[in-house]
């Protein structure tokens, strides 16, 4: 929030603040339970947009909330009420009745709020000090996602921006070291829908073994298929990171598009090293040629789905598949990319990306209910 407020107030120009939070938690404790992993991202510039700024409040407040050691590596949490009581008088209320002085508003023209909760009952018993009448927007985030940390309040300000009307007041927090609270009025209705979508959809994970496995907080023995030395080099990464990164492909001499680009094309109507033209497959429509789910091999969240992907410029690659959730994708069923993690390397915990194939759509929560 600090970083936003600098934007709205700073020089003229563009700027992009984002905040993401993938947090390590100990099994088994309230953190593992209730924090969640999100990211948020908001563009401040010049222009109309969708809001701008009426008014701020800052208080700088030195609270040992939680804190985690390198040696340690999980969180330590405070007492709650502590945690709840000192906030709320110290920071959260100074800060948004200062808000509300720098605006010239009263807390009764707030139409929304998006005020995080690192403890329950923080926004209930601001309100009540304040005269708030807003629903607060984490309510639904924190439900559904989890407590997203430093993510949570441009998360937050994502959805209220999604329903809310022009002329209407969002009182937006940010609660860490102290408290910024920030005042906007809404000048714009935007018909995108990203952060409601990204909550609508998903996949249950039920199994709380599995969770984590996936996520790093127990050591399995995957067996001797496991023990594989996925090292990446740092000179591999300068030659063929923007290719691997970016998905770009090469149409040569004769029109043919391939991934990677090699020395000579694998067109055989060519046989002189190849000159390519840069040709972007992330976006490009494509489809199931071949599907294999492989048992075999190791993978951390079996089966392991690959095969040829046909994309519509003619080019083929051989890639993994995701999102597949327990059913391969047909052949000839349409799919998109999505940029995925490839391999960790479990000696030097080094994690190398790439692009995946998934099915066009996500699964949606709401039919599942």
């Amino acid at each position: 929030m600090s970083a936003l407020l600098h934007a709205l107030r700073g020089a003229e120009g563009a700027e992009l603040i984002v905040a993401g939070e993938k947090r390590a938690t100990q099994p088994g404790s309230a953190a593992n339970l209730t924090w969640g992993d999100g990211a948020g991202a908001v563009v401040v510039s010049n222009g109309p947009g969708v809001a701008r700024l009426l008014g701020a409040g800052r208080v700088n407040l030195d609270l040992l909330d939680s804190y985690t050691s390198v040696a340690r590596g999980f969180p330590y949490l405070a007492e709650d009420r502590f945690v709840r009581d000192v906030m709320l008088s110290e920071a959260l209320i100074p800060a948004a009745q200062a808000a509300l002085a720098d605006a010239g508003l009263q807390a009764s023209d707030v139409v929304l709020a998006v005020v995080p909760e690192p403890v329950s009952g923080l926004y209930a018993a601001a309100a009540r000090k304040l005269g708030l009448t807003a629903p607060n927007m984490i309510e639904r985030l924190g439900a559904e996602a989890g407590e997203l940390g430093a993510a949570a309040p441009l998360f937050g300000l994502a959805m209220a921006l999604e329903q809310a009307e022009p002329g209407q007041i969002v009182l937006l927090a940010g609660c860490g070291n102290g408290c910024d609270v920030l005042l906007l009025e809404v000048t714009g209705k935007t018909r995108r829908r990203p952060a409601h979508q990204a909550l609508d959809e998903g996949a249950p994970l039920t199994n709380y073994s599995r969770l984590l496995s996936l996520t790093g907080g127990i050591q399995l023995d995957w067996g001797p298929r496991a023990e594989v030395n996925q090292k990446v080099s740092a000179s591999v990464l300068v030659r063929h990171g923007r290719e691997m990164h970016g998905f770009i492909g090469g149409r040569d001499q004769g029109g043919n598009v391939q991934f990677p680009k090699t020395p000579f094309p694998v067109n055989p109507a060519l046989s002189e090293p190849g000159r390519y033209e840069d040709v972007i497959l992330r976006d490009e429509p494509a489809r199931v040629v071949s599907i294999t789910a492989d048992r075999l091999n190791f993978t951390p969240d079996p089966p392991f789905y690959f095969g040829l992907v046909q994309f519509e410029n003619g080019a083929r690659v051989v890639m993994e598949h995701c999102d597949a959730k327990g059913v391969a994708p047909e052949v000839g069923a349409p799919v998109r990319m999505r940029f995925r993690i490839k391999a960790i390397d479990r000696q030097r915990q080094f994690r190398s990306y790439f692009w995946k194939a998934a099915p066009l759509e996500r699964p949606q929560l709401a039919a599942k209910e």
